[in-house]
């Protein structure tokens, strides 16, 4: 079934493009907005907030969640988040899930995909729209470098995903600017304001709302740097964040941990 053809096992009509009254977003810490924290109240922010402001441009009564839970795995995202949206019965969600899940040795692109799959068709037989995610390049990220066939793999299940699904793609990949260290915090991993904002944007113009910025802009030439100032921050993003991330995974810990969905109900935006 395409975009504009009817269904009797999609109840209603579908909004027209852009016009969404309400907004759930799932997944982990890329969606939660770890790396972009508000500066007026330190809580993270990220693209999928920044999406619903746009949304509500001109309809204070747009209604948004956010469910994302950082650290959280693919199965404990399709066992808790996606029950949860289809009872909030939104008219657009987000799902963004899998990365926690790569980074493992055992992972398999090909079974992560299958699960992925049934929770967009899960949510798509509510008669949401939904829109999924790839993985955005790991050139200028060690830790995500380490998985790069995994990824580009599992990319390409979830474009495939998104066809069969009639779901809207945001492909992360195709997005050079995120390549570059300058998208990133200093863990390396999660984008930073800039970073989510460009997110943001490209979101923006896949479902048809007025972007804030071109998430297409380059960076501004950087100043060279020495080898040794590069293996000095190695050795000091080793110490701060990828020693602490192995302790955690050694111990089985996350740090999602006990931790709530900062938007857990539909509301408008204050």
């Amino acid at each position: 079934m395409t975009r504009n053809e009817a269904s009797l096992d999609v109840p209603g009509p579908r909004p027209a493009r852009g016009a969404w009254r309400s907004y759930v977003a799932l997944g982990d810490s890329f969606t939660e907005g770890v790396g972009d924290p508000d500066p007026a109240t330190g809580v993270e922010r990220g693209w999928a907030d920044r999406v619903a402001a746009a949304l509500a441009r001109g309809r204070p009564d747009v209604g948004y969640a956010n469910l994302a839970i950082r650290g959280l795995l693919l199965d404990r995202v399709v066992a808790t988040q996606v029950p949860a949206a289809v009872r909030l019965a939104p008219e657009l969600v987000s799902i963004c899930a899998a990365g926690n899940d790569l980074l493992r040795p055992s992972a398999d692109p090909d079974a992560l995909a299958e699960r992925l799959e049934g929770a967009v068709a899960t949510l798509r037989a509510t008669g949401a729209d939904v829109l999924v995610f790839t993985g955005f390049n790991t050139r200028e990220s060690p830790l995500l470098n380490l998985i790069a066939r995994r990824l580009a793999a599992m990319n390409q299940h979830i474009r495939d995903i998104a066809a069969r699904q009639d779901a809207y793609l945001v492909d992360l990949w195709a997005m050079a600017p995120l390549a570059d260290a300058r998208a990133r915090t200093d863990d390396r991993l999660h984008l930073n304001a800039a970073g989510h904002a460009k997110v943001a944007a490209r979101v923006c113009e896949v479902l048809g709302l007025p972007p804030e910025q071109d998430w297409r802009e380059p960076w501004p030439p950087e100043a060279p740097t020495t080898w040794t100032a590069r293996r000095t921050e190695d050795a000091r993003w080793a110490r701060e964040h990828l020693w602490p991330w192995l302790q955690r995974r050694a111990q089985g810990r996350s740090t999602g941990d006990h931790r709530p969905p900062k938007r857990p109900q539909l509301a408008p935006l204050p």
